[in-house]
Protein backbone atom coordinates (compact mmCIF):
# COMPACT_ATOMS: atom_id res chain seq x y z
CA UNK A 1 0.00 0.00 0.00
CA UNK A 2 1.47 3.23 -0.90
CA UNK A 3 0.25 6.13 0.90
CA UNK A 4 2.34 9.80 1.50
CA UNK A 5 0.88 12.23 3.77
CA UNK A 6 2.21 15.91 3.02
CA UNK A 7 0.43 17.51 5.65
CA UNK A 8 -2.60 17.40 7.71
CA UNK A 9 -4.22 19.82 9.99
CA UNK A 10 -6.79 22.47 10.34
CA UNK A 11 -6.57 26.20 9.91
CA UNK A 12 -8.33 29.11 11.81
CA UNK A 13 -8.46 32.61 10.36
CA UNK A 14 -9.84 35.42 12.12
CA UNK A 15 -8.12 38.38 9.86
CA UNK A 16 -8.96 36.82 6.22
CA UNK A 17 -5.96 34.72 4.56
CA UNK A 18 -5.23 34.54 1.02
CA UNK A 19 -2.88 32.67 -1.99
CA UNK A 20 -4.32 33.17 -5.05
CA UNK A 21 -0.97 32.58 -6.81
CA UNK A 22 -2.71 30.14 -9.24
CA UNK A 23 -0.08 27.56 -8.35
CA UNK A 24 -0.31 23.80 -9.20
CA UNK A 25 -1.15 21.26 -6.53
CA UNK A 26 1.72 18.50 -6.10
CA UNK A 27 -0.82 16.35 -4.33
CA UNK A 28 -4.47 15.15 -3.70
CA UNK A 29 -6.66 18.39 -2.03
CA UNK A 30 -9.52 17.46 0.61
CA UNK A 31 -10.04 20.69 2.36
CA UNK A 32 -13.65 20.70 4.77
CA UNK A 33 -14.88 24.00 5.85
CA UNK A 34 -15.84 23.85 9.95
CA UNK A 35 -17.09 27.53 10.14
CA UNK A 36 -17.28 30.37 8.28
CA UNK A 37 -16.61 30.81 4.07
CA UNK A 38 -14.06 31.02 1.63
CA UNK A 39 -13.96 31.44 -1.86
CA UNK A 40 -11.63 29.37 -4.37
CA UNK A 41 -10.42 29.11 -7.28
CA UNK A 42 -9.66 26.08 -9.01
CA UNK A 43 -8.61 25.96 -13.10
CA UNK A 44 -9.54 29.57 -12.74
CA UNK A 45 -13.24 28.38 -11.79
CA UNK A 46 -14.38 30.14 -8.67
CA UNK A 47 -16.16 28.51 -5.96
CA UNK A 48 -17.81 29.98 -2.86
CA UNK A 49 -17.15 27.35 0.12
CA UNK A 50 -19.57 27.54 2.94
CA UNK A 51 -19.90 25.65 6.26
CA UNK A 52 -20.21 21.53 5.30
CA UNK A 53 -18.57 22.14 2.05
CA UNK A 54 -15.98 19.42 1.23
CA UNK A 55 -13.77 20.52 -1.22
CA UNK A 56 -11.19 17.96 -3.53
CA UNK A 57 -8.67 18.97 -5.80
CA UNK A 58 -6.44 16.90 -7.85
CA UNK A 59 -2.49 16.96 -8.68
CA UNK A 60 -1.88 19.45 -11.61
CA UNK A 61 -5.12 21.63 -10.37
CA UNK A 62 -4.28 25.55 -10.54
CA UNK A 63 -5.23 26.69 -6.73
CA UNK A 64 -5.96 29.68 -5.32
CA UNK A 65 -8.24 30.63 -2.18
CA UNK A 66 -8.96 33.76 -0.75
CA UNK A 67 -10.95 33.54 3.26
CA UNK A 68 -12.62 36.74 4.39
CA UNK A 69 -11.58 38.87 7.44
CA UNK A 70 -14.27 39.84 10.17
CA UNK A 71 -15.11 36.35 10.87
CA UNK A 72 -13.78 32.74 11.99
CA UNK A 73 -13.01 30.45 9.09
CA UNK A 74 -12.01 27.24 9.97
CA UNK A 75 -11.39 24.20 7.53
CA UNK A 76 -9.70 21.05 7.82
CA UNK A 77 -7.21 19.87 5.15
CA UNK A 78 -4.96 17.28 4.30
CA UNK A 79 -2.81 16.75 1.32
CA UNK A 80 -1.43 13.34 -0.12
CA UNK A 81 -0.55 11.43 -2.54
CA UNK A 82 0.32 7.80 -3.77
CA UNK A 83 -1.33 4.80 -5.27
CA UNK A 84 -3.74 3.74 -3.31
CA UNK A 85 -5.32 7.48 -2.84
CA UNK A 86 -4.94 7.51 -6.83
CA UNK A 87 -6.99 4.34 -7.20
CA UNK A 88 -9.51 5.61 -4.39
CA UNK A 89 -10.34 8.99 -6.52
CA UNK A 90 -10.27 7.65 -9.83
CA UNK A 91 -12.70 4.87 -8.74
CA UNK A 92 -14.31 7.33 -6.30
CA UNK A 93 -14.97 9.93 -8.95
CA UNK A 94 -15.16 12.63 -6.44
CA UNK A 95 -17.08 16.12 -7.19
CA UNK A 96 -15.01 19.25 -6.57
CA UNK A 97 -17.42 20.28 -3.78
CA UNK A 98 -20.06 18.46 -2.25
CA UNK A 99 -21.93 20.15 0.83
CA UNK A 100 -21.90 17.06 3.42
CA UNK A 101 -23.15 16.22 6.94
CA UNK A 102 -20.45 17.51 9.93
CA UNK A 103 -20.68 14.32 11.56
CA UNK A 104 -18.39 13.77 14.41
CA UNK A 105 -17.08 10.07 13.31
CA UNK A 106 -15.06 11.53 10.49
CA UNK A 107 -14.27 14.75 12.18
CA UNK A 108 -12.71 12.63 15.32
CA UNK A 109 -10.78 10.57 12.19
CA UNK A 110 -9.52 14.05 10.98
CA UNK A 111 -8.26 15.15 14.27
CA UNK A 112 -6.50 11.72 15.10
CA UNK A 113 -4.66 11.74 11.50
CA UNK A 114 -3.90 15.55 12.66
CA UNK A 115 -2.71 14.56 16.03
CA UNK A 116 -0.97 11.00 14.68
CA UNK A 117 1.37 13.55 11.66
CA UNK A 118 2.55 16.02 14.80
CA UNK A 119 4.21 14.11 16.25
CA UNK A 120 7.95 13.69 16.03
CA UNK A 121 9.17 11.00 13.40
CA UNK A 122 10.62 8.96 15.86
CA UNK A 123 6.74 8.41 17.59
CA UNK A 124 5.08 8.29 14.57
CA UNK A 125 3.33 4.99 13.66
CA UNK A 126 3.45 5.41 9.48
CA UNK A 127 0.88 1.86 9.34
CA UNK A 128 -1.48 3.61 12.20
CA UNK A 129 -1.79 7.44 9.73
CA UNK A 130 -2.67 4.86 6.58
CA UNK A 131 -5.23 3.28 7.64
CA UNK A 132 -6.69 6.73 9.65
CA UNK A 133 -5.97 7.80 6.31
CA UNK A 134 -7.96 5.38 4.33
CA UNK A 135 -10.64 5.03 7.23
CA UNK A 136 -10.89 9.11 6.76
CA UNK A 137 -11.32 8.38 2.50
CA UNK A 138 -13.70 5.91 3.00
CA UNK A 139 -16.15 8.21 5.77
CA UNK A 140 -15.28 11.48 3.61
CA UNK A 141 -17.63 9.01 0.49
CA UNK A 142 -20.02 7.57 2.39
CA UNK A 143 -20.87 11.10 3.31
CA UNK A 144 -20.66 12.37 -0.48
CA UNK A 145 -22.68 9.34 -1.46
CA UNK A 146 -25.42 9.58 1.32
CA UNK A 147 -25.68 13.79 0.64
CA UNK A 148 -26.05 12.81 -3.13
CA UNK A 149 -29.39 12.48 -5.20
CA UNK A 150 -28.20 9.21 -6.28
CA UNK A 151 -29.43 7.96 -2.52
CA UNK A 152 -33.31 7.17 -2.87
CA UNK A 153 -34.27 8.89 0.02
CA UNK A 154 -34.43 12.37 1.43
CA UNK A 155 -31.31 12.85 3.52
CA UNK A 156 -33.11 13.82 7.03
CA UNK A 157 -33.91 10.25 6.59
CA UNK A 158 -30.71 8.99 6.54
CA UNK A 159 -29.58 11.39 9.45
CA UNK A 160 -32.23 9.61 11.53
CA UNK A 161 -31.10 6.33 10.84
CA UNK A 162 -27.25 7.38 11.72
CA UNK A 163 -28.66 8.65 14.64
CA UNK A 164 -30.88 5.35 15.69
CA UNK A 165 -27.36 3.15 14.50
CA UNK A 166 -24.94 5.58 17.18
CA UNK A 167 -27.86 5.43 19.89
CA UNK A 168 -29.76 2.59 19.60
CA UNK A 169 -28.35 0.45 22.61
CA UNK A 170 -29.27 3.24 24.68
CA UNK A 171 -32.52 3.89 26.62
CA UNK A 172 -33.57 5.98 22.62
CA UNK A 173 -36.82 6.85 21.91
CA UNK A 174 -38.95 8.07 18.95
CA UNK A 175 -38.92 11.85 20.17
CA UNK A 176 -35.13 11.83 20.29
CA UNK A 177 -34.99 10.58 17.05
CA UNK A 178 -37.33 13.35 16.13
CA UNK A 179 -35.40 15.99 17.95
CA UNK A 180 -32.75 15.53 16.27
CA UNK A 181 -33.55 16.21 12.96
CA UNK A 182 -35.61 19.34 14.28
CA UNK A 183 -39.38 17.63 12.85
CA UNK A 184 -42.48 16.69 14.97
CA UNK A 185 -42.80 12.90 16.07
CA UNK A 186 -45.63 12.05 13.42
CA UNK A 187 -43.53 13.98 10.67
CA UNK A 188 -40.59 11.48 11.55
CA UNK A 189 -42.59 9.00 11.70
CA UNK A 190 -44.19 9.09 9.32
CA UNK A 191 -41.35 9.82 6.71
CA UNK A 192 -38.94 7.26 8.22
CA UNK A 193 -41.76 4.42 7.33
CA UNK A 194 -42.23 6.23 3.81
CA UNK A 195 -38.29 5.72 2.69
CA UNK A 196 -37.39 2.67 4.65
CA UNK A 197 -40.34 0.57 4.53
CA UNK A 198 -39.89 0.15 8.58
CA UNK A 199 -41.13 2.16 11.42
CA UNK A 200 -38.26 3.74 13.69
CA UNK A 201 -38.97 1.29 16.29
CA UNK A 202 -38.45 -1.50 13.95
CA UNK A 203 -35.12 -0.34 12.60
CA UNK A 204 -34.02 0.27 16.19
CA UNK A 205 -34.82 -3.04 17.61
CA UNK A 206 -32.89 -4.31 14.39
CA UNK A 207 -30.12 -2.70 15.14
CA UNK A 208 -30.52 -3.83 18.89
CA UNK A 209 -30.55 -7.43 17.76
CA UNK A 210 -27.39 -7.56 15.60
CA UNK A 211 -25.65 -6.11 18.41
CA UNK A 212 -26.99 -9.06 21.31
CA UNK A 213 -26.32 -11.41 18.31
CA UNK A 214 -22.87 -10.26 18.12
CA UNK A 215 -21.94 -10.11 21.82
CA UNK A 216 -23.83 -13.87 22.62
CA UNK A 217 -21.35 -14.95 20.09
CA UNK A 218 -18.40 -13.79 20.54
CA UNK A 219 -18.46 -12.67 24.76
CA UNK A 220 -18.98 -14.83 28.06
CA UNK A 221 -21.41 -12.03 29.24
CA UNK A 222 -24.74 -13.33 30.43
CA UNK A 223 -28.34 -12.96 28.94
CA UNK A 224 -29.81 -10.31 30.87
CA UNK A 225 -26.32 -8.46 30.79
CA UNK A 226 -26.57 -8.26 26.86
CA UNK A 227 -30.14 -7.83 27.16
CA UNK A 228 -29.19 -4.66 29.23
CA UNK A 229 -26.10 -3.83 27.28
CA UNK A 230 -28.05 -3.49 24.10
CA UNK A 231 -30.57 -1.33 25.16
CA UNK A 232 -33.87 -3.65 25.91
CA UNK A 233 -33.62 -2.77 29.50
CA UNK A 234 -35.25 -6.30 30.60
CA UNK A 235 -34.34 -10.09 30.00
CA UNK A 236 -38.10 -11.07 29.42
CA UNK A 237 -38.49 -7.72 26.51
CA UNK A 238 -35.15 -9.30 25.35
CA UNK A 239 -36.53 -12.76 25.28
CA UNK A 240 -39.90 -11.46 23.72
CA UNK A 241 -38.47 -10.06 20.67
CA UNK A 242 -35.72 -12.40 20.21
CA UNK A 243 -38.34 -15.27 19.71
CA UNK A 244 -40.61 -13.23 17.96
CA UNK A 245 -37.79 -12.30 14.87
CA UNK A 246 -35.69 -15.79 15.49
CA UNK A 247 -38.25 -18.54 16.42
CA UNK A 248 -36.50 -19.46 19.25
CA UNK A 249 -35.40 -18.25 22.89
CA UNK A 250 -31.70 -16.26 23.35
CA UNK A 251 -30.66 -19.16 25.29
CA UNK A 252 -31.51 -21.83 22.58
CA UNK A 253 -29.45 -19.49 20.28
CA UNK A 254 -26.58 -19.74 22.50
CA UNK A 255 -26.98 -23.38 23.38
CA UNK A 256 -26.56 -24.36 19.49
CA UNK A 257 -23.45 -21.55 19.13
CA UNK A 258 -21.35 -23.66 21.94
CA UNK A 259 -22.28 -26.91 20.51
Amino acid sequence: MSIKIGYCGYSHHKKGYQDQSQSALTSYLFRLQIEGTATITLNHKTYSIEKGDLFFGKPGDLYGIFTPGNQDSIDYHIFCEGSWISDWCSQSQLPTTTRIQLDEKLLSLWRHLTIEERRPKQEKNPDLSQYLLQALCLTMEQSIHETSHKVDRPFIVTQMMRYIEEHATESLRVDDVADQVSLSVSRAVHLFKEHTNQTIIQYTLEIRLATALNQMQYSSMTLEHIAENCGFGTYPYFHRVFKKHFGQSPGQFRRQQMS
